[in-house]
């Protein structure tokens, strides 16, 4: 029987777009490397997946293809629909955590960012010469106000097109 250690480190398992994975699936697909026994043990279920989607595709696929999966860490051979539902909310668990930790991280981000003077949101549509234009207006004084009509009088468009308001003009500048 031959056996192959295949090791997944550092990759994201919100995606089974691996290197390991993939050589792990076709393997298995292939059937040919394996004296009869074919089964897929992982070390731990939310290291093969953080997905809901992904895990319950890769059990259709294991019996679809007649292999079987054995995660170690809960001590399940998923190869009855009880152990299959039990490993399923598990991985629900899995796909949750997932989310919550990148939750957390891209608060961190925001926080960082803040700090540094980085204003979160979306890059201005606004073209460089016409936010110029705003910025050197409002350092003369004008109220956003007279500077939406100057640029209403001048024929200059938003970037959404339409007319120009105080608060477009607040967000261009």
């Amino acid at each position: 029987m031959d056996v192959h250690y295949i090791v997944d480190h550092g990759k994201s398992a919100r995606s089974l777009r691996r290197d390991g994975v993939q050589r792990a699936l076709a393997l298995l697909a292939s059937g040919e490397y394996f004296g009869g026994v074919r089964t897929l043990v992982i070390a731990k279920l939310d290291r093969l997946s953080r997905s809901v989607v992904d895990f319950g595709n890769i059990l259709r696929t294991a019996t679809r293809q007649g292999w079987s999966l054995i995660a170690l860490d809960l001590g399940i051979d998923m190869t009855t629909a009880t152990r299959q539902l039990v490993a399923g909310i598990l991985m629900q668990v899995a796909e949750w955590e997932a989310k919550i930790i990148g939750e957390g991280t891209k608060a961190a981000l925001a926080v960082v960012k803040r700090e540094r003077g980085i204003v979160p949101g979306p890059v201005s549509a606004v073209p460089a010469e016409v936010a110029d234009q705003i910025a050197a207006m409002r350092a003369k004084g004008l109220t956003l106000q007279s500077i939406a009509d100057d640029l209403n009088s001048a024929g200059i468009a938003p970037p959404k097109g339409g007319r120009w308001y105080p608060t477009s003009v607040r967000r261009a500048a």
